[in-house]
């Protein structure tokens, strides 16, 4: 084959214009390669490579920082852990006062209940002795009858002070309620209990230990021997349940205050 044959098939030839040089095979590798000849297969391939790297990139790099904690150095993971201790504890601390508010709240409405009962139990107490709440309980009933009408006045009042010095803690004469500030008048016959008018038979309901009452009136020179001397009958009787129900006007008071107000 020719020399002309063979440099057909090796491709075209640069060649020099007249008067130039002729080119060496490195300028015209160079002159081959650039610029370059993209087609539009190439930039579609190129792209798609492109794209294909930075999602690569973006995934890496997610992946490093959930996993950042594994490259953490020593120092950084200690303070990580006491800043957790720290946030644990602070959320303990508050859930030890919240439970303590509670518990507060809790016996505040304990001590405030219990104390509105105590009020109430006081305030029935204190309406027994002063006789303006009804009262019942064991107790005895003394009845005295007085057919000459001899029984004075101080007589009753006897039997009504050694009743209250063994325990009576509330007493009825007939229908007149006694209190702390009872007092008896007039003769036989003709006696009052806090300006009311009592008759014959005295009829005492008196709550209070009967085991402790009924000893009281029968001592030697005590009430029953008095009266049975002034020709009166005198019956004392035990029971379990005596009803005193005389009620007397709550009243206040013209110039006494509690010191509390």
């Amino acid at each position: 084959m020719s020399e002309e044959n063979r440099a057909g098939e090796q491709g075209p030839r640069q060649e020099s214009g007249p008067g130039e040089e002729p080119m060496t095979g490195r300028q015209r590798l160079a002159a081959g390669l650039w610029p370059p000849r993209i087609t539009r297969a190439q930039l579609i391939v190129a792209l798609l490579l492109f794209g294909l790297g930075l999602g690569l990139a973006i995934q890496v790099r997610s992946t490093s920082d959930s996993g950042a904690l594994r490259g953490a150095r020593q120092e950084d993971l200690v303070r990580i852990l006491d800043e957790l201790d720290d946030r644990t504890k602070r959320l303990e601390d508050e859930k030890a006062r919240l439970e303590d508010q509670r518990t507060e709240l809790e016996t505040s409405s304990d001590q405030a209940e219990e104390a509105r009962k105590q009020t109430l139990e006081k305030e029935r107490q204190l309406g027994i002795l002063a006789g303006t709440v009804a009262a019942q309980g064991p107790g005895i009933t003394l009845t005295i009858n007085d057919g000459t009408n001899s029984v004075e006045s101080d007589m009753l009042l006897d039997a009504i002070q050694e009743l209250r010095a063994a325990g009576a803690e509330a007493i009825q004469v007939n229908d007149v309620r006694v209190a702390a500030n009872s007092y008896f008048s007039g003769s036989g016959g003709d006696i009052e209990v806090d300006g009311r008018k009592v008759s014959a038979p005295y009829r005492f309901k008196v709550i209070g230990k009967p085991q402790d009452l009924e000893p009281a009136l029968n001592i030697p020179g005590g009430v029953v021997q008095t009266l049975e001397k002034e020709q009166a009958t005198v019956d004392v009787a035990r029971s379990a349940k005596i009803v005193v129900d005389a009620l007397r006007p709550a009243q206040r008071p013209d110039y006494a205050r509690s010191s509390s107000q």
